[in-house]
């Protein structure tokens, strides 16, 4: 068999706002991307790799989704992107795309009629939970923004879950129609002719369905962010565990996904003396593989 395009693949990634802006109104755009395909081209990488350039509000840099079949017009338009695409698609390059499925932007239209009430259509579609007697969130899980990972919802009545803002209310993965629309809204762009899709924060998908507390960490963890407990989770192919979300695997056998791309924290590479703990590797299955991502 063929050995897949991306194993051993080098990959451009591109932020489009700070790319190149085409247009002089001070942002990065699509125009942009394809006004220097033939320099990314010259580097010899074999695919691009852009960040998100859906319809957002941009509350955080645009991994807060209003609409994830529509360019913002911040960097251009739908037709941009099908220009951009065939482009490098000439030139040899392979085109990937973020896709940010474990949440969307508060300001969403599944979001919007979610929290009209708790019987509509797309009520079971976001993770909802009363609040403690005292009024308080339901558990103790934390953002990894700080502070709850819960903000109350005065039409429902109810909290909702957030991991990162609480512009961002995580999508109910638990919830089979919101599975397959995430399918849909990767599908769009597949159809559309892009070579793949980088997953990001798909470690949030799940969570523990019950809600449970956190437990405390252990009296030598606790130290600034540290401090903070971990996220339990549950899915059909780990079980629970309360280990850290960004520990969490998701090969299973590679029918979800091809390649882990592991990020190493900016603050690590500009301390290059610290002392990390050593962890056994993860093997991934054989028609898996480990990307690192690098900066210069």
């Amino acid at each position: 068999a063929a050995t897949p395009w991306w194993r051993g693949a080098v990959i451009y990634q591109i932020y489009p706002r700070s790319f190149l802006d085409s247009d002089g109104n001070g942002v990065g755009d699509l125009p942009g991307i394809l006004a220097r395909l033939d320099y990314i081209a010259s580097l010899g990488v074999d695919a691009i790799w852009i960040a998100p350039f859906f319809k957002s509000p941009m509350a955080d840099f645009g991994y807060d989704i209003a609409d994830y079949h529509a360019v913002d017009p911040l960097f251009g338009t739908l037709h941009d992107f099908d220009r951009l695409l065939a482009a490098a698609h000439a030139r040899g390059l392979r085109v990937m795309i973020d896709q940010v499925l474990s949440h969307t932007s508060i300001e969403h239209a599944w979001f919007r009629e979610s929290r009209q009430s708790r019987d509509n259509p797309k009520a079971d579609w976001y993770v909802w939970a009363d609040a403690k007697p005292d009024g308080t969130p339901p558990n103790n899980w934390l953002s990894i923004f700080g502070g709850p990972a819960w903000t109350w919802e005065p039409r429902r009545q109810q909290y909702y879950l957030h991991n990162f803002l609480d512009a961002q209310p995580d999508l109910n993965f638990h919830n089979p129609m919101v599975r397959a629309a995430a399918l849909d809204n990767v599908r769009f762009w597949l159809e559309r002719g892009v070579d793949g899709v980088r997953l990001d924060a798909i470690n949030f998908c799940f969570h523990d369905a019950l809600l449970r507390d956190n437990p405390p960490k252990p009296a030598h963890a606790r130290t600034g962010a540290a401090s903070a407990p971990t996220i339990r989770m549950r899915s059909s192919t780990t079980g629970t565990t309360t280990r850290s979300p960004r520990t969490w695997r998701f090969w299973n056998n590679c029918a979800r996904c091809s390649m882990g791309i592991q990020v190493p924290p900016r603050w690590a590479r500009s301390r290059p003396r610290i002392r990390w703990r050593r962890w056994p590797n993860t093997p991934s299955p054989g028609a898996c593989t480990w990307a690192t991502a690098s900066s210069c």
